[in-house]
């Protein structure tokens, strides 16, 4: 049905939002209009089946082939749908179930990074009552402390400064490379000199607020990326930004996000959005060009040209809620999925400034791999895919409120004990309670070292995708629904796992690195702050490094923001790191079928895991 220009009523329950949109308009697509916070992994496209709505009333059309693959009979029964394939033909009304819900994430959030040498770009100072009087030339007006070039002026600003009889403050950026005047407030706000750091995730988007007098954290925030209901992955989006305004709605949805955050640090803090003189953002290198508005069609090809160098541009041109003479700063990237938040997480661990080779990992919907020291550095990026943040699995969740986080597996009675954040009935499965239940249902037998569940098997039954472990019966959930484990669950998970381990694997490989020569590994993002690093090893999401430290740097894309934000040394060393950062890109690495093919069995490599085999080294 082809949407027409009436103009019908879709109602949301249990919120009780209301929109208008085209009468034959998707379900999805009115959800996304009413900004509510709602899973769909695949973008729209009907695969993953996460888009779950429950008819009330009212006229619509599903497409019933689709449902079939993804709804159980029960649930088609019980009037469930697919957003992405339901059109409204008239005044309707749905029930966005528990499920489908993303009720209160948890994201993590940096602590924010304290600079040895306080540096920002933008900088207060006052003037003195009577100085222009004297000096009605204002190439003659005094900035008490500030040395440099004489900063750029607009004629009104010089005018205010001429007339005034009383101590102003005048703040100078020098984020474009040039020193140049911003702002002029009445009296002494020197004290006053604020700046936000941002961290544009492809799942959340987190920001903290600073005071760049005096490098302190004023607050942090943290909303879910408004792109998600385009789709969970990258090259999802990259495919949504091909289609007609596609890519003018992701880039609307990703300042939308940003400017979320940004009034309510400045709301918390109780202040104005116009008094944010810096912002600095780290993203992957596709949320990079999505934020700023560039084609990001190029970075699906192999080896793309990928400018190394930082983008700055002003506030006003992307619409972000800020002094609209304010520079944003978005930290360099080096290859199509190694971006700024990568060089952050860089700047975070120190790495490139040791004499000791180090590893830096993180995970999320893509992934990053670092190898080096302060002489080299060598990256990978590999589509593990959103499976170590929930997504992806058939009860797979966010780490919210209800997710299970935390499995135990008895390895005699093969019973599994749960914990969720909150302490409340089970809702689903996230990304830490995935890993421990796989390490869980490898050490118990339940699943062998290719990863297929074991038919007979306590807890074992055949589902309708075939062999699946139940994790928390339906009677205890609070969806009513069985909360299972099934085949091409760990399928997923095995995938998801190989790329990671096989991604490192060809770096170790490429550059000669043994287990025993790592001396640091650090573990970025939720995947480092949630995760059974045992059990990571033990499934083979990582190899063993038995003489390595492990280091657990929280949100270090946030932290490389704040780095920049409040450091100009630090955003020097951030384009070093880019331009001396080697990248390998796996679709073209021979090496990687054979690492990956290693990697499908748990734990995998036996030099990567020589304690599982029984052999020391």
């Amino acid at each position: 049905m082809t949407a027409g220009d009436d103009k019908v009523t879709v109602i949301f329950q249990p919120m009780n939002r209301a929109v208008q949109v085209p009468r034959g308009s998707v379900v999805l697509d009115a959800i996304r209009l009413a900004a509510i916070r709602f899973e769909s992994i695949c973008g729209g496209k009907g695969e993953c089946g996460k888009c779950r709505v429950i008819h009330i009333r009212g006229p619509h059309e599903s497409d019933p082939a689709c449902g079939t693959h993804t709804l159980s009979p029960e649930e088609i029964a019980g009037n469930y749908c697919l957003a992405c394939r339901t059109t409204v033909a008239g005044d309707c009304e749905f029930t966005i179930p528990v499920e489908s819900r993303i009720d209160s994430p948890q994201i993590l959030i940096a602590a924010g990074w304290k600079p040895d040498e306080l540096s920002p770009s933008v900088t207060k100072y006052l003037t003195s009552p009577g100085d222009s009087a004297h000096h009605p030339d204002h190439r003659s007006i005094r900035l008490d402390g500030y040395t440099g070039s004489r900063p750029r002026m607009t004629r009104e600003q010089q005018d205010r400064l001429r007339s005034s009889a009383e101590s102003l403050t005048v703040t100078v950026s020098t984020a474009t490379g040039y020193p140049e005047v911003i702002a002029i407030e009445h009296g002494d706000t020197t004290k006053m000199n604020y700046g936000i750091a941002i961290d544009l995730g492809t799942t959340t988007v987190v920001g903290m607020l600073v005071n760049l007098a005096d490098g302190s954290a004023c607050g942090s925030a943290s909303v879910l990326n408004r792109q998600i209901t385009y789709g969970e992955e990258l090259i999802t989006r990259i495919v949504v930004a091909r289609e007609h305004g596609g890519q003018t709605r992701l880039r609307q949805a990703a300042v939308e996000s940003i400017n979320a955050v940004i009034d309510k640090l400045c709301r918390d803090a109780g202040t104005g959005p116009d008094i944010l003189g810096d912002i600095t953002v780290a993203g992957n290198t596709v949320m990079n060009y999505l934020f700023l508005g560039r084609n990001p069609h190029a970075l699906e090809l192999v080896n793309a040209d990928v400018t190394r160098a930082p983008t700055v541009v002003k506030a006003a041109s992307l619409g972000l809620h800020a002094n609209p003479d304010a520079s944003v700063y978005c930290l360099p990237n080096v290859s199509r999925f190694v971006g700024g938040d990568a060089i952050g997480d860089v700047i975070a661990t120190g790495m490139h400034r040791s004499a000791d080779l180090s590893l830096m990992i993180d995970l999320g919907t893509n992934g990053e791999i670092v190898f080096g020291n302060r002489d080299w550095l060598a990256s990978a990026s590999c589509a593990s895919g959103p499976a170590f943040e929930g997504a992806g699995i058939t009860e797979g969740v966010r780490a919210m409120k209800g997710a299970i986080e935390h499995v135990a597996i008895d390895p005699v009675s093969r019973a599994a004990t749960v914990t969720t954040i909150g302490g409340t009935a089970p809702k689903g499965i996230c990304g830490s309670g995935i890993i421990d239940a796989a390490a869980g249902m490898a050490a118990a037998g339940l699943i062998d070292f290719t990863g297929k569940i074991q038919q007979g098997a306590p807890g074992v039954r055949t589902g309708e995708k075939g062999l699946e472990f139940v994790l928390v019966p339906k009677e205890k959930t609070s969806t009513g629904r069985d909360i299972v484990i099934t085949s091409p669950d760990m399928a997923y998970l095995i995938d998801s796992k190989a790329a990671a381990c096989g991604a490192i694997g060809v770096l170790m490989k490429k550059y000669r690195i043994g287990i025993n020569d790592v001396r640091h590994v650090y573990l970025a993002g939720a995947f480092g702050a949630y995760m059974d690093m045992a059990k990571v090893v033990a499934f083979g999401i990582i190899p063993d490094f038995p003489r390595a430290e492990f280091h657990h740097i929280g949100n270090g894309s946030l932290t490389g923001a704040c780095a920049t934000l409040l450091s100009r040394k630090k955003r020097d060393e951030a384009l070093e790191i880019a331009k001396k950062m080697a990248y390998i890109d796996l679709l073209a690495e021979s090496d990687f079928i054979e690492e990956y093919t290693a990697a499908i069995y748990i734990p995998g490599k036996k030099e990567y895991f020589p304690g599982r085999y029984g052999t020391g080294t």
